[in-house]
């Protein structure tokens, strides 16, 4: 069964992971948070520590559906170093596979210059990092294959951006509906 991975690195932007997780496990994704740190708890940027449903190690790159990076920090530049992480990116995007990421993250993919010529958003101050793209400041870009959002005021908005790619607007109305969102 194909997964939605939601990477989790010492220091990620809690918010950011855990309510694009919420959002979609709501809608019926297949979604799973992946610790790329060798521990199943890893500690968020304001010390909440999640337990992770799996390790890095474990994970089979064919049953990955689509890469979602939080950010935070140091939470982006521990993903940005990760060398297995490093290999699923490229391949994903030489296959043209949904890639995600939220403000400090986008960073991960600008710095490989898998942004080049697209429109993208981050955090202010981390479009330095998104070699050859087009800094929107949108709160979510969507280009391609990638699902950008600017910080943690667009977690929600990113994660139905995800839900929406995912399983369609009928079931993103579905789940604002149901958080009473307008």
């Amino acid at each position: 069964m194909k997964t939605v991975c939601v990477f989790l690195a010492e220091g990620f932007e809690e918010t950011e992971a855990l309510l694009p997780l919420d959002i979609m496990r709501r809608g019926g994704v297949n979604v799973k948070t992946v610790s790329v740190t060798g521990n199943k708890t890893v500690a968020g940027a304001h010390s909440v520590p999640v337990v992770a449903d799996m390790l890095f190690e474990d994970l089979k790159e064919d049953e990955v559906e689509m890469v979602v990076l939080p950010g935070g920090l140091p939470g982006a530049t521990n993903l940005d170093a990760h060398v297995g992480l490093d290999k699923l990116i490229r391949d994903f995007a030489f296959a043209g596979k949904p890639l995600a990421a939220i403000c400090a993250a986008p960073m991960v993919y600008g710095r490989r210059g898998l942004l080049k010529g697209k429109k993208a958003t981050c955090y202010p101050g981390f479009d330095k990092y998104l070699e050859g793209a087009e800094y929107t400041g949108n709160m979510v870009e969507k280009c391609d294959n990638f699902i950008l959002g600017k910080g943690p005021a667009a977690a929600a908005e990113f994660g139905f951006a995800l839900l929406e790619k995912l399983a369609g607007e009928a079931k993103v109305q579905e789940v604002k509906s149901g958080m009473l969102f307008a």
